[in-house]
């Protein structure tokens, strides 16, 4: 379970219970069908207008994921990768072969059965920034979808809001509370849901699914730097020491200053 998701819900509903509990007189008065149905029924279908059938079923895996912790095996992405480069070092196919059979990232046995197949170095790296792009555009699109499902909750919060208004002008020549009081309640209960829908519920999700996109991203270009340098023939020490110091760095450069901030000796040592 992803704890800081868990922490989310909770101080949500915390919110919602001081609210529902302490400013009003009744809890059921911020209860209204109606307007949730509008919320709820039209968000959906603009959803289902916008997006092909199958990226819209895969919302239901994608929330799945918001509340899963879901880690990246970046330690031992390292250790297979300075394993598999030392039995390359040595020559030993075989060995290489059933090291590959036995991994678990399916990225990085792709590189390296390119090195084993003696594919030119810059073909690697295409192939590999390709698989990069590819995974980049399938994510963001994925998190893109609860970008618009926010707006369109929101959306249709207002037009909730202007069908109660426009149902309580037709009644309000009877001037009875009990006529013009429900559909009030429809006008401003609908704005709060499509704003408490969208700001609560699916942009956070979709804000946590770009996160884990810009996770993935470095561990997977980590992966095509060792890579890269094993199909240069160095030495499994020397590959060893440079992905050790990108994962030392890891964590500041996606949580602090952004992916560049940080510089590994490495590249340091490169640059001067």
């Amino acid at each position: 379970m992803n704890p800081s998701t868990v922490i989310g819900m909770l101080a949500s509903v915390a919110l919602l219970a001081s609210v529902l509990f302490f400013s009003a007189e009744s809890p059921a008065a911020f209860i209204n069908l109606p307007g949730l149905s509008i919320v709820i029924a039209g968000t959906l279908a603009a959803t289902f207008i916008s997006y092909p059938m199958k990226e819209v079923i895969r919302v239901v895996r994608l929330v799945g994921l918001v509340f899963r912790r879901e880690n990246t095996y970046t330690r031992d992405d390292i250790k297979e990768l300075v394993e598999i480069s030392r039995l390359w070092f040595q020559g030993s196919i075989k060995d290489v072969d059933d090291a590959l059979a036995k991994t678990r990232n399916p990225f990085l046995r792709n590189g390296v059965q390119l090195v084993i197949a003696n594919t030119d170095e810059q073909e690697i790296i295409d192939s590999m920034r390709w698989r990069i792009s590819r995974l980049k555009a399938r994510e963001r699109a994925e998190a893109s979808i609860f970008r618009t499902m926010s707006t369109y909750s929101a959306a249709f919060g207002m037009i909730g809001t202007l069908v109660g208004l426009v149902n309580m002008l037709a009644v309000m020549d009877a001037g009875s509370l009990d006529l013009i009081g429900p559909q009030m309640a429809v006008a401003l209960l609908t704005t709060f849901y499509g704003v408490l829908l969208g700001n609560g519920l699916f942009k956070p999700i979709a804000v946590k699914l770009e996160r884990r996109t810009e996770e993935r991203l470095i561990a997977m270009n980590m992966v095509m730097e060792g890579v890269t340098m094993m199909s240069k023939r160095r030495p499994p020490s020397f590959i060893e020491d440079t992905l050790q110091s990108f994962a030392a760095s890891y964590d500041d450069e996606i949580r602090d200053k952004g992916m560049f901030a940080a510089q590994t000796p490495a590249r340091k040592a490169k640059r001067a």
